[in-house]
């Protein structure tokens, strides 16, 4: 009597009759694979596949995403959130050209090495572009073990994790060919099927297989995370121009919110606000208050209330209250990279 179909053989032969198969970086490109798992980590397929071909398009190799400005790489990152991310791949592509010669490691080991590449993004990458038996393990991966073994154990728990861990390598297939296939399957069941509310278990290749299904415990795994603190966050924004209209911005520290992205002049309280607007001789009178607008981080809601004036000032007797001042002219502010709440304030103000 055959034997039944293991785990790794009913995910691939499932994804290659119901998985995705027409994403752009589904290459053997190591480079567009590593852009492609950088970019979705923590968003969106959909929201990625707007970037990802713009990038792609200015940054086609390691080595021009390596010799370009990081403020170039900052500005076409703009609205996709998460910056170290962007600030890490430019590093990152740098590493690969001054310390690899130009040319990807072929290793999850080395891959790790560089900046921005965790064991799961490394996984990814060697097991696409170089068909290496390395497991991934993100949270739809995560969710997928926990339901399919009745996996039950402290989310943010290491030992729980490692457990997880444990349990993905054992479920590798044994021929290094079908890496793709059984990787891809495995973002796919997690994303498509296996997803966290709704799953649509009467679909899923795993249906006969999982014992939350045949316990009835769909709902209850994985075990969701106690829910983080969101904490309000009120910022003031100084848009001040000079007589040839131009807007001053500063490029925001590389570590806190939108790290290294140029903003206006931003403050944690209006009395911050009044004394830098005291440079250009402007009194709180002066300042014309504008509607308050919110942005939601991950842990974080901002309540930010943005000022304007005109200082009046020729572009060469305008001050610029730090080295990381510049006045810009409006048409040039694409050639910026500016967080979303700003652009879509300054398109209110146009």
């Amino acid at each position: 009597m055959p034997s039944s179909p293991t785990f790794a053989e009913r995910l691939i032969g499932w994804q290659k009759q119901h998985g995705r198969h027409n994403l752009p970086w589904q290459v053997s490109d190591p480079y567009r694979i590593w852009l492609s798992e950088i970019m979705l980590q923590q968003t969106q397929v959909a929201t990625v596949l707007d970037y990802y071909p713009r990038f792609t398009a200015r940054f086609p190799d390691v080595h021009t995403l390596a010799s370009a400005p990081q403020d170039e790489v900052l500005s076409l990152w703009a609205g996709l959130g998460y910056y170290s991310r962007a600030r890490n791949l430019h590093k990152a592509a740098q590493q690969i050209v001054g310390q690899f010669g130009g040319s990807f490691p072929d290793n999850r080991k080395d891959l790790e090495t560089l900046c921005g590449v965790g064991r799961s993004t490394a996984a990814a990458i060697a097991a696409f572009a170089f068909r290496q038996r390395e497991t991934i393990l993100d949270g739809n991966v995560k969710r997928v073990l926990c339901r399919v073994f009745a996996k039950d154990g402290d989310p943010a728990g290491k030992a729980f994790e490692n457990e997880l861990w444990a349990l993905a390598e054992s479920l590798l297939p044994d021929n290094c060919q079908d890496m793709p296939a059984y990787t891809q399957g495995l973002m796919d069941l997690g994303a498509t099927v296996c997803k966290r509310s709704k799953p649509l278990c009467g679909e899923c290749p795993m249906e006969t297989l999982c014992e939350a299904n045949k316990q009835g415990r769909t709902a209850e795994l994985p075990r969701k995370k106690s829910a983080a603190t969101v904490q309000t966050l009120p910022l003031y924004w100084l848009a001040v121009r000079n007589a040839k209209g131009e807007l001053l911005l500063e490029k925001r520290p590389a570590r806190g919110i939108w790290g290294g992205l140029y903003c206006l002049p931003c403050f944690d309280s209006l009395e911050a606000l009044h004394r830098y607007a005291a440079v250009f001789r402007l009194s709180p009178d002066a300042l014309e208050e504008k509607q308050p607008l919110t942005h939601r981080l991950t842990h974080r809601l901002l309540l930010i209330t943005p000022f304007q004036a005109d200082t009046g000032l020729s572009e060469t007797s305008a001050p610029k209250p730090s080295a990381q001042s510049i006045w810009v002219a409006e048409s040039d502010l694409a050639d910026y990279g500016l967080p979303k709440p700003l652009n879509d304030f300054l398109k209110q103000l146009r």
